[in-house]
Order: C-alpha cells, then sequence, then structure tokens
C-alpha cells in the first residue's frame, strides 16, 4: 500500500461513512470521528456522512469521489454498503462485496481457511439450546458460543458448563438466527493487520493482547484502560513471522484487499497459531489495534488513514470509471 508522498487533491470529496445500524454503531461512531479528523488535518476535503440518516444516493448527488468505510458490523461491513457504492461507482476502502460477506460470516470463513488448509478451531453450527449442549459434549470445555454475522464479541459467552448452554445459545440467537460453537483455545491472543492486495499485501507488526483475567469482551476493547497491548509482541523468535505468514495467506483466501485485521490464538502448549476471524473494517478507535500496530513501524494515525483512503477502489472499476 502507498503510505507517502500522497497528493490528498487527486482525493476529491471523500465520505466518512460512520455511525450505521449495527450493533457497533457507538464504537463506529468513534472510528469514523478519528478518521474525520485525521484526513481534515492533512487537507483532504473529508465530510461525515451516516448511512443510518442519510440515503445512499446522496452520495452520487453531493459529488463524493470516494469513501472511507469506519463502519463496523451489519450493513457496513458485510458487503451491503460495498454493493450499494459498487452500483454508484464509487471507489470506497476496504475489501471488495464478495470478500467483506464472507469475512462477516464467520461459518464461510471457517470453511474457506479450511478448505485451503488453515488453521482454525473446530466449530459447530447450532439451532437450538439442545444442539448447544450437544456441542458441548463434542467440542469439549471450555466452549465459546456466538452469533456467525456479528463482532466486538457482542453476544459471545464462554461456557463452561452444559449448564450455561441454555442462556449462550439465547443470547447469541438474540443478536443473530445463526449460532455457532467453537472449540476454545487455551494460550495467547494476538492480532495482526494487512494494509494491500494480493502480491503487495504486508502484514503489519503482530500486538500481543492481555486482558483482564483473560477476558477480552466488549467493555475491555473500547471503554477501560486495563487490557495492555504489546508491540512489539514479544514472542518466542520466529513465532511472529510465522503468525504474519499465516495471517497474510488467510486474507488473500479471502480475496480481500485494501486493509483488515486477523485474530489469532496460540495454543500454550503446542505453540500452534490458530485463525479466530477476520475483520474487515478495522476499528480506528483511541483503543484500536492497527493504528497501534502501524505506529510501531513508524506510521501515524493520519498517515494511516491516508494511505487507506488512497486505496478505495471498485470491484468493477472500468464500470466505475464510466459511470
Amino acid at each position: 500500500m502507498q503510505v507517502s508522498p500522497i497528493d490528498v487533491k487527486t482525493l476529491g470529496k471523500v465520505a466518512v461513512l460512520m455511525g450505521g445500524r449495527s450493533a457497533e454503531r457507538e464504537v463506529s461512531l468513534m472510528s469514523g470521528s478519528g478518521v474525520l479528523a485525521a484526513l481534515r488535518s492533512r487537507g483532504v476535503d473529508a465530510h461525515a456522512f451516516d448511512p443510518a440518516e442519510r440515503a445512499m444516493d446522496e452520495l452520487r448527488r453531493e459529488g463524493f469521489a470516494r469513501c472511507f468505510i469506519a463502519l463496523h458490523g451489519r450493513f457496513g461491513e458485510d458487503g451491503t454498503v460495498q454493493g450499494a457504492l459498487e452500483l454508484l461507482g464509487i471507489p470506497y476502502t476496504g475489501p471488495g462485496v464478495m470478500a467483506s460477506a464472507v469475512a462477516m460470516d464467520k461459518l464461510m470463513t471457517k470453511r474457506i481457511w479450511k478448505a485451503e488448509g488453515l488453521p482454525t478451531p473446530a466449530w459447530r453450527q447450532v439451532a437450538s439450546a439442545a444442539e448447544t449442549r450437544a456441542a458441548f459434549e463434542s467440542l469439549g470445555s471450555p466452549m465459546i458460543v456466538k452469533p456467525v454475522r456479528e463482532g466486538s464479541t457482542i453476544g459471545l459467552t464462554k461456557v463452561v458448563s452444559a449448564q450455561q448452554c441454555d442462556a449462550a445459545y439465547a443470547l447469541a440467537a438474540s443478536q443473530d438466527p445463526m449460532v455457532m460453537c467453537e472449540q476454545f483455545i487455551a494460550g495467547e491472543e494476538v492480532t495482526c493487520p494487512v494494509l494491500g492486495a494480493g502480491t503487495q499485501a504486508r502484514a503489519l507488526p503482530v500486538i500481543r493482547i492481555v486482558a483482564p483475567e483473560g477476558n477480552y469482551d466488549y467493555q475491555n476493547k473500547y471503554f477501560t484502560d486495563d487490557t495492555k497491548y504489546l508491540v512489539p509482541c514479544g514472542l518466542p523468535e520466529g513465532e511472529e513471522a510465522a503468525i504474519q505468514a499465516l495471517v497474510l495467506k488467510a486474507y488473500r483466501a479471502l480475496d480481500c484487499r485494501g486493509w483488515a485485521r486477523a485474530d489469532v490464538m496460540i495454543d500454550a502448549r503446542t505453540r500452534q497459531a490458530w485463525l479466530l476471524e477476520i475483520n474487515t473494517s478495522p476499528g480506528m478507535t483511541g483503543h484500536s489495534l492497527v493504528p497501534m500496530s502501524a505506529r510501531a513501524m513508524g506510521q501515524s494515525y493520519e498517515d494511516l488513514c491516508l494511505a487507506v483512503l488512497a486505496s478505495a477502489t471498485l470491484d468493477n472499476a472500468i464500470a466505475g470509471a464510466q459511470r
């Protein structure tokens, strides 16, 4: 990905899409506000745009040349907004329609990774509390129960006894009718951002996450300072490079472009790295991890936002140029 120099005059009028209708609206507004301020500080003609409050076709009528997607979760990170922008012919940041839709669906992501021979924890799709209890018997304790198409640990439960299964399923199903159970990997939690596309994509420094009592939940992600983020990550020699290589394979397997961030667990006993999921519209708040990783390699928050914006494109760039 291009990092410098970037002629901001070539970027045109920019919409920072933020807010939206997902359960992650609050975090999206924080991300978008940060991105908006950063782009303006670099001289970009950037404007806030909330798809929950305005019709998407206003983007064309108001002459926006490209969009920075700072939406998180459904109706923003799942291919829906990307598809609308394809129809409007307005280039946007992050992966395209298919990659965004697949990455938002944790089941489809894991199926593709498994088909590509990439390590991801065992899982079961469940449609009832009874099936959740059966999955617990199969996958063992602890087990993670979570909605298939949600993010930021919303609706997630770490189950350690069969008695928890009914409530865990009900919580996950309240967020999404599709629910999955996943084998819990005991060990170190890390995350690794990727910038770029195809053979030019590169992995950024790995961040090791040390949350209070190992509980990296919604509150500890965004609203406390109790979680520790270690970058340099301090992993044994060779492990960071191996994780970066694995994450690049995972990114390319889903045909991602622009940027994304993959979450990984390292088995404390075997040191095996396991892919959990990939976020195609990473957070850009004061607690977010992509800016932290970029900063570790000398790239400021403002320059990161500018570089991501400069990478905006379309799945069908030819049609977009002819609109």
